[in-house]
């Protein structure tokens, strides 16, 4: 009997050693998550949290409301998930929802089902997605089988609760709002503030961002009880291993500059999303290719919904390696590591363009950022690298190449080596070839005419509605010196003596 104690605390000794190893582990072991969801876990793969799955999801399997913020592709929808399976657990029939994930588009709904499923196989938890786009038929017999989860676009559960007498949230214990600020920079505020009088009080309550806006850090503040702030610095950082490269042209010099990085720049084995900022673009862009012999996908906001799934797929499975989109389309498109990303129009905020370039260069990948910079972008471009507290400056003009070649190349390899950013013009004789070639496929084409004035109008009120930069930039701007070719073009060029004349300009031959 004497002995009883020793055995005991000796298998307590090794249970807290081994709880201990798990811990310090840092793999999803230490959270001691029950054993159908932790299959789920192993069955996708994942060994480690992530830095975002890392600091929230100790903060919300403990019930505390969390606000996250964190960029596309950082993890954080396994982050409100796992602890949301944990919660539930298993299909209770007569409990009603309880558990609400709102999403700012359709494709990011689609995505994070998909998601919901792989990583609850082992649980019999029931979904319902309410989505735009499929029969509301279809979704009343879904919301009879008594889901556990629902999976939503604010404005069709909105249309829900309107047609469906005995719908109730009150029974909600777990609500996500996934990509807030899209929820808010979308026009869903109102909607969003509706939904939130409909829910239990004692609910538990996430939000989950990329940026914090004023009007969403209200609503975090109306909505959320006591909420834990978990801020992970990316969104003013870009991956070390991203090349940031900013050419200036004029507006109509970008069917050319485009076409081509595509053509003679850009690796064929390499895949490129194209951002531009109407729906039009898109659609002109779509065509102008196609007369080029080159396919793309393509993904916009109000596009049809079987045609868009159609495009990413395809771009998904490596049969187009191109996919031109709008920002609000990019938001919850579930595409592949890139390995390049085309600014076509300048992103007005530096958020934007750290959230479109963060889909290259990641998981210790490779990658570039190709950016067209308008004299009108200029300020945007200095706001930006304030923001990214880099240095920016123009390329070395053919005047200084000429006089002492080698020690501007060498000015431009430290430059980049320190980090700093060279912005510089395409080679005017390049643009101008394929201009006319353009122009000509432009000229003979009835649709891609009449798609030209559509994006020129487009464009006019996209511009209209673009926020200022700030006025010291603008300032500054004027202050600029004048910029020669970007070193990008340098090897493009044999020979010293050749690329001294194609820096001056009075020549030009692609090797």
């Amino acid at each position: 009997m004497g002995k009883e104690p020793l055995v005991s605390s000796m298998a307590e000794l090794k249970r807290k050693q081994q709880v201990k190893k798990k811990s310090k582990s840092c793999g999803f072991e230490s959270l001691n998550l029950s054993p159908n969801v932790f299959r789920g876990i192993k069955r996708k793969g994942y060994r480690v949290p992530t830095p975002i799955q890392r600091k929230t999801m100790p903060l919300i399997l403990a019930g505390i409301d969390v606000v996250a913020m964190a960029r596309t592709g950082s993890g954080k929808t396994a982050a409100f998930l796992l602890p949301m399976l944990e919660k539930l657990k298993q299909h209770l029939p007569q409990s009603g929802v309880r558990a609400l994930i709102l999403s700012p588009t359709r494709d990011l709904a689609l995505q994070t089902l998909k998601f919901t499923k792989e990583l609850g196989r082992f649980t019999d938890l029931r979904i319902s997605l309410l989505v735009g786009g499929d029969r509301m038929e279809s979704q009343f017999e879904d919301l009879s089988q008594n889901p556990d989860i629902i999976i939503a676009t604010p404005g069709r559960l909105m249309h829900h609760l309107s047609e469906i007498d005995d719908m109730s949230l009150k029974t909600v214990e777990y609500v996500v709002f996934d990509e807030a600020d899209s929820l808010f920079g979308m026009g869903f505020a109102e909607q969003l503030h509706k939904i939130l009088t409909q829910l239990s009080e004692n609910r538990q309550t996430l939000l989950f961002s990329a940026t914090l806006p004023s009007a969403l850090a209200e609503f975090a503040k109306a909505g959320l009880r006591d909420p834990q702030l978990v801020r992970l610095d990316v969104d003013t950082k870009i991956s070390p291993d991203l090349k940031t490269v900013f050419f200036t042209l004029r507006q109509e010099e970008k069917y050319a500059a485009l076409i081509y990085l595509i053509r003679d720049h850009i690796s064929t084995d390499q895949q490129t999303l194209i951002f531009v900022s109407t729906k039009h673009h898109v659609e002109f862009l779509n065509v102008l290719f196609r007369e080029e012999g080159i396919k793309p996908s393509v993904c916009y906001g109000d596009m049809d919904q079987d045609a868009r799934k159609i495009h990413v797929s395809r771009f998904r499975a490596r049969k187009t390696m191109l996919l031109i989109v709008t920002d609000v389309a990019a938001r919850g498109i579930d595409i592949p590591l890139l390995d390049n990303v085309i600014n076509w129009d300048f992103p007005p905020k530096p958020k934007i363009f750290v959230h479109r370039v963060g889909r290259v260069a990641r998981a210790g990948r490779t990658g570039t950022a190709f950016s067209f910079v308008t004299s009108e972008d200029m300020p945007y471009l200095l706001d930006l690298h304030l923001f990214l507290s880099k240095p920016v400056k123009a390329a070395p003009t053919e005047e200084e190449v000429l006089q002492d070649i080698d020690g501007v190349m060498n000015k431009i390899d430290q430059a980049f080596a320190n980090g700093e950013t060279v912005y510089g013009r395409f080679p005017q004789t390049v643009l101008d070839l394929v201009s006319d070639r353009v122009r000509e496929i432009i000229d003979s084409s009835a649709e891609l005419t009449s798609l030209q004035k559509a994006c020129t109008n487009a464009f006019r009120l996209y511009t209209k509605t673009k926020p200022s930069p700030a006025k010291e930039s603008i300032k500054r701007v004027k202050d600029l010196p004048c910029e020669g070719l970007h070193p990008i073009f340098k090897n493009v060029l044999e020979g010293g003596e050749l690329m001294a004349l194609a820096f001056s300009e009075r020549s030009w031959s692609v090797g």
